[in-house]
């Protein structure tokens, strides 16, 4: 059964919803009234502010420190000008362009400008050969002089000054503009470095500067000039080709860490960038500012040099290299350059380290010159190597100590036996010379371990060499860490080469009895870096134990807590592609046998014969050394070369430090041992011009080896 509709209670409704909706509809006209009308001019004001844009927040870069927390790099403050496009109109721009020119000028800032024309007089600044190209690239006719160009650009750019002075500014920007390009989104940068006084005026009168801003750019500062600059290296701004690796962790204007420590702990240094919301009125005036990320500074690196030590080495290997090249030590050698290093005998830490000739690093921070760049890829000293790891040498005589150890290790000779060196050995056909038969016409005569360390007669080491063969000779040389890496922290390390019989096969040659007899005094295919020959050095010193060797003590973050350990090996071990795995066979010396050698080096400072005990006279510590002078080829005028290197530590009794310096060219090894007891002398806390003055002048001597 249906129900019957009633009319009335329809009609009902359809009136209540039709009443409703016409409610509705006024309340949208009222609130529109509203918004357009009575608070029109308020709400359009805030919509004014709401054009934003982000910017970046530059990280600090982190510092790199001594072992005593001494800063050797840090990062600075500069402030850059920036112009954002803005919605004013042209004559309000060029006013302001003019205005801003005014203030850096009123404070002598540079301001960037490659408009090619000069004014008072006229003239262009670009060579007849670009300037075709240029006058139909910017559509100027070909015949169109300075003058008519400029005034052409006047046009153009719709200044309506008539201050020929004040209309070159005006230019100056806006060509910069058209070649660079801005928006409200990407900035043009006017001047660099600003100062204070003029960020001051500019925030001051920030109305009258629309679309500007002040941004703050770290810059690498190297505190202490040239100092450690092999090992420091340098951060420059990144090329093309990095910033195509890295861009998604870098900027086109980011620095990056291109040498040394700056280069190997990039990622730990370079900090994390943090980002700003900018508010802005459409006529670029600055609303409000937010950060949304703070920046995080990077990690500090210290070091475990010590920058005073640093400092003497480096200074007395430049004048111990000039005294050499001068005559200083009675005749003259070709001295190129050299390196130095001092090493913690019980730690293998790296105290000091030093390559001649240095740089400067802040040169490539601020962005290298031409000139500067081409003194130093054309200088054949190499002041960019870092001679202490990147140039392998022959060790000379410093090497002996190998061939003595390996010797008594394996009893081919013992530490009692006599050999007579008569001046000449004879073997397999052929006849080496002792250095003292060359000088004198005859040999040392009978001598122990012990005595012919202090002579470095060559003749004992030629008979030990040939006795024991290449095998055993290498199997001690490996255990002292020569012809490998050390795997210090920096890049560019090489090995260089151990004479070996897989070392020739790799070069497709054999090996031959009379290669095993140049072997056992440093020189044939034995090639090592100095820094490998101070660990060597070190480990008799500390009685024949390994070291680790290192120049970074720890890494501290931006929060001030430590990065592990653990975590920087791994750091390393990757950049550095080093394997984890070490075949070194362990070697337990016999503590006899170092000490007698150590003896033998005592003897080099202080004996009787020793070939370096006149540069320690009147030396209140007792230091082991060796002499070393190994021929290196001729130079091009058919002279020999002679490399020089002295090898110590100190104090005897209770080894603190090894010292080692090498001098391509120098001579004979004794000259360099003067270097080595200034070093020493300031390490133990002794008057170096006190030592200095109690020493004689020596003159030069065929018998200093």
């Amino acid at each position: 059964m249906s129900k019957k509709i009633n009319k009335k209670s329809i009609n009902f409704r359809y009136n209540l919803i039709t009443v409703f909706t016409y409610l509705i509809g006024i309340a949208l006209i009222i609130q529109l009234f509203n918004l357009q009308i009575i608070h029109g001019a308020e709400y359009r004001e805030q919509s004014n502010t709401r054009l934003t844009r982000e910017s970046t927040l530059e990280a600090a870069r982190g510092e790199i420190l001594d072992r005593f927390g001494n800063t050797l790099v840090t990062s600075s403050q500069k402030f850059n000008l920036e112009l954002y496009k803005s919605k004013i109109d042209t004559n309000t721009l060029n006013d302001t362009i003019l205005k801003i020119i005014n203030v850096l000028e009123k404070y002598n800032i540079s301001y960037t400008d490659s408009f090619p024309i000069r004014i008072n007089p006229f003239e262009f600044t670009i060579s007849d050969n670009t300037l075709s190209n240029w006058k139909k690239s910017n559509d100027i006719e070909e015949d169109y002089s300075a003058e008519q160009t400029f005034y052409k650009f006047k046009e153009k750019y719709k200044i309506k000054n008539d201050d020929i002075s004040q209309i070159r500014k005006i230019i100056a920007i806006r060509y910069a503009i058209a070649r660079e390009g801005y928006s409200s989104t990407k900035s043009l940068t006017i001047a660099k470095d600003i100062t204070r006084d003029a960020i001051a005026e500019f925030s001051e009168n920030s109305d009258e500067f629309p679309g500007i801003n002040i941004l703050v750019q770290p810059v690498r500062s190297y505190v202490e000039g040239s100092l450690a600059s092999h090992i420091l290296g340098y951060a420059a701004k990144i090329n093309d080709s990095e910033y195509q690796r890295r861009k998604d962790e870098y900027d086109q204007n980011d620095i990056i860490g291109k040498t040394g420590i700056e280069s190997l702990f990039e990622d730990y240094l370079r900090g994390k960038k943090g980002t700003k919301q900018i508010d802005m009125a459409v006529d670029g005036t600055i609303t409000a500012e937010v950060v949304e990320k703070e920046a995080i500074a990077g990690a500090n690196v210290i070091l475990t040099i010590d920058s005073k030590l640093q400092k003497i080495a480096e200074e007395n290997l430049k004048t111990n290299i000039e005294k050499i090249r001068n005559g200083g030590f009675g005749k003259s050698y070709d001295a190129k350059g050299g390196s130095c290093v001092v090493m913690n005998v019980n730690t293998g830490e790296v105290l000091a380290m030093a390559s001649y000739p240095d740089y400067n690093p802040q040169s490539f921070a601020n962005g290298i010159s031409q000139e500067e760049w081409n003194n130093y890829s054309n200088n054949m000293s190499y002041p960019l190597l870092n001679k202490t790891i990147q140039s392998a040498y022959e060790p000379g005589s410093i090497y002996k100590m190998v061939t003595a150890i390996a010797g008594l290790e394996s009893g081919n000779i013992t530490l009692t036996e006599r050999m007579n060196d008569t001046g000449q050995y004879n073997r397999y056909g052929s006849t080496w010379k002792c250095w003292y038969f060359s000088d004198y016409g005859r040999g040392h005569g009978y001598l122990n371990v012990i005595g012919a360390i202090e002579k470095s007669c060559n003749f004992f080491f030629y008979e030990t060499a040939n006795r024991m063969g290449i095998d055993t000779l290498d199997k001690y040389a490996k255990y002292f860490g020569l012809g490998k890496k050390t795997q210090i922290e920096l890049p560019g390390e090489v090995s260089g080469t151990l004479a070996s019989k897989e070392y020739v096969e790799s070069i497709n040659k054999y090996w031959n009895p009379g290669d095993t007899i140049n072997a056992a005094i440093g020189q044939g295919y034995n090639k090592f870096t100095p820094l490998q020959m101070t660990k060597y050095i070190s480990m008799i010193a500390n009685g024949g134990n390994d070291v680790d060797v290192s120049i970074v003590k720890s890494i501290q973050s931006a929060d001030g807590t430590e990065v592990s350990k653990e975590n920087i090996d791994k750091h390393i071990n990757k950049k550095l592609q080093v394997e984890e795995s070490d075949n070194k066979e362990e070697i337990q010396l016999n503590s006899d046998y170092i000490n007698a050698v150590k003896v033998g080096m005592k003897s080099v400072t202080s004996g009787e014969s020793g070939t370096a005990a006149a540069r320690f006279t009147n030396f209140d510590i007792a230091v082991g050394g060796k002499t070393g002078s190994a021929e290196a080829g001729k130079d091009k005028n058919g002279k020999d070369i002679v490399n020089a290197w002295f090898a110590a530590f100190a104090p005897y009794d209770k080894p603190e430090i090894a010292v080692v310096v090498m001098v391509e060219n120098g001579g004979h090894g004794n000259y360099t041992a003067e270097a080595v007891r200034n070093i020493m002398a300031e390490y133990f806390g002794m008057n170096t011009q006190n030592v200095t003055e109690n020493m004689q002048a020596i003159p030069y001597t065929e018998s200093l080896r």
